[in-house]
């Protein structure tokens, strides 16, 4: 069901240039959209942008350590795709699909503390994985899982957050006292 599902999106792929770089940029450029989205909360909120942080940064070791210890083919190793560029290296793990596990940590964070900001980066997640699968670089069910994974590691980061509370106010701390630093210096 998995290859059948992965066919009926991948197929599409080669069909329209217009569609092949809309997921091209969407797969690679995505994420920039995400940092500006950041950036603007973090004037906004620096504890809230710093969990996301948090949340991104467990979700990224745990996808490392996953990718390690467990190697899946991706598609076109196994089967023939149509295949857009940037073509993965095929030692790289297709289980778990690393842009999407981000995009969705991110996503799901900040959706915990702005609805608005949050729902653009959750359904700009939607596409990413979309866009994964489009290119011929994940199957569906892997994307799901990903996401899943994402969306659990935010969850567990919001839930602990009073662990991370500490570190955070002195981040916050020492940001500020170094602003203050750069503005009695450029007076």
């Amino acid at each position: 069901m998995d290859l059948n599902i992965f066919r009926i999106i991948n197929k599409m792929a080669g069909r329209s240039r217009f569609w092949d770089m809309i997921m091209i940029t969407i797969s690679k450029k995505a994420r920039y959209v995400y940092v500006l989205l950041l950036i603007i909360l973090w004037f906004r909120n620096k504890k809230f942008s710093l969990l996301t942080g948090v949340s991104v940064g467990v979700t990224y070791i745990i996808t490392f350590i996953i990718k390690f210890f467990n190697y899946q083919p991706r598609p076109f190793v196994n089967h023939e795709v149509h295949l857009l560029p940037p073509i993965p290296a095929k030692k790289d793990s297709s289980f778990l699909s690393k842009h999407t596990a981000l995009a969705f940590a991110a996503a799901v964070s900040v959706l915990l503390y702005q609805r608005i900001f949050g729902k653009i980066m959750w359904y700009l997640g939607i596409f990413i994985g979309i866009s994964r699968i489009w290119m011929g670089h994940h199957y569906p069910f892997e994307i799901i899982r990903s996401a899943a994974l994402g969306s659990i590691a935010s969850f567990t980061v919001h839930l602990t957050k009073k662990l991370w509370d500490p570190f955070l106010s002195r981040f916050i701390y020492s940001y500020n006292r170094f602003c203050s630093f750069l503005k009695f210096q450029l007076k």
